[in-house]
Order: C-alpha cells, then structure tokens, then sequence
C-alpha cells in the first residue's frame, strides 16, 4: 500500500509550520509509524531543526528537474522510524526552472512516486513553503491530505479561508482531485489572553470538526529545541509542547485510520 502523504502549508510565515512538520513527525514515529519528512523550503528550517547542516545538491530539486530519482537523498535521523529529505537554497531556482517544464505543478508527485511504492515508510510529510507559489502547488499535487497551522491571531479566519478556496479550484481544476483538508491546526496559543480563546472559538464555530481538539501552546521550549536540532519530544520530553504534539499525533492517525501503536 503507497505511503500517505501530507502536505504542512500555510501560505503565512511564522504560524509554527516547520515546528509542526518536525515534531509531528517525531511524534508520529515514536508511535511506531515509518515516516519520512520533506523539507520543500529552502530555507531549510526543517532541515537544521532535525540537526542537518544544509549540503549543497543535498536538497529534492535535482529530481524535481527529472534530473536524478529522490530516494538517494533521504537521509536516516537520530530517531529511529524517522527520514528526511533535506533543503537548501537551491531549492530557490524552482520557481524559474519549474514552469518551463511539462507538468510542473507535478513534478513533486512524479518524483516521489518510486519513493511511496517501495513499501519503506507509512507517512510522508511535506513542509512547504510559507507561500502558495510553485512548490507549495507541487505538494499539494503530491499529498493525500492537508494540513493547516493556523496562529491564535486576529487574521486566522481570512487565512484558512484563502487556503480552502485554493483546495477547492485545485480539486476542480483536476490538480489535486482527491485532496482532503486533514484538519486546521490551532497554534501558539497563550490561554492568559482573550484574543487567544477568541481566535480559537471563531475558528471551531466556521469549521467545526475539521479543526483538531489538539491546541498546540506557545512555549519558550518550543522556540528552543530547533537551535539544538532536536524536536521537542527530545529537547524536552515532559514539556506541555511534547505533550500537545504527542496527543496531535494521535489524533492525526484516527483521521488516518491508523492504530497508534
């Protein structure tokens, strides 16, 4: 059965996107799932918050150009169950060399393919870029699933509401025909202010069961752990950030249908 793959976007920076990538991952993998994480940014954030050093060439672009396969670029952790696919700033020329190409909103689908076949990994998470440009459309093309990071601010609403209307024209465009909104992620959320509970009571009144009953605080813990390469359940296991990314994970794979181990 071909990996599940599921794409981590937002076209907003600083919403705990790449926090969510890592340490879902993480998480998912110390359930007992085989996971390989995809750093699409090339800021490789992802990268360095599993203690990567970004490696010229070491990024998934070459394959996307159809130039080389992927699986030679993933790379083993520290955690056992858990991959990854590095960035680096190469990844930059993607926007200029991807649209020159035939199917270059699937280039991404097309070079993971041999990689979700293989029979190596359960999940595949995607961390993509804080934008909706050429690779954040090429994950989207690639993934089973969506994932949405949404931060405990004012503008929560309009943004998750740009992203469903892009899933809806990407489904009738036939892009992503069988994508699902996997479910909205309330994230750093401060429990001392209104604006927080607010937010996330918005939120859950729009969409309803698509937001997950996880809540992910905002933690100085969770600010750390990516400058010591660690995810958080490592960092700092006992933490209320390890704790909120454990549960997720678990509620992430009864979506999924997948028994935590």
């Amino acid at each position: 059965m071909p990996s599940q793959v599921i794409a981590v976007a937002n076209q907003k920076g600083g919403v705990g996107k790449t926090t969510t990538s890592v340490n879902l991952a993480a998480c998912l993998a110390a359930l007992g799932q085989r996971v390989l994480l995809v750093d699409l940014d090339a800021q490789a954030n992802a990268t360095s918050g599993l203690g990567f050093e970004k490696t010229e060439g070491g990024s998934a672009y070459r394959a996307l150009l159809g130039d080389e396969p992927l699986a030679p670029r993933i790379k083993p952790t520290a955690y056992a169950r858990l991959e990854l696919l590095p960035s680096e700033l190469d990844l930059c020329g993607a926007d200029v060399e991807l649209p020159r190409l035939e199917n270059h909103l699937h280039r991404l689908a097309l070079a993971l393919e041999p990689v979700r076949r293989d029979d190596a990994r359960d999940l595949i998470l995607v961390d993509c870029p804080p934008s909706l440009g050429i690779l954040t459309l090429n994950a989207f093309a690639a993934a089973d699933y969506l994932l949405v990071p949404l931060q405990c601010e004012y503008y929560a609403l309009e943004g998750i509401t740009v992203m469903t209307r892009l899933l809806d024209r990407l489904r009738d465009a036939g892009t992503s025909p069988g994508l699902q909104l996997l479910g909205v992620l309330m994230t750093m959320f401060d429990g001392r202010t209104r604006l927080s509970q607010q937010v996330v009571s918005e939120v859950r009144e729009h969409f309803k069961e698509v937001v997950f009953d996880t809540v992910i605080p905002r933690t100085t813990r969770l600010a750390e752990a990516p400058s010591f390469g660690k995810p958080i359940i490592d960092y700092d296991p006992y933490s209320a950030g390890a704790a909120a990314y454990e549960v997720l994970a678990q509620e992430v794979l009864a979506r999924l249908k997948r028994v935590p181990a």
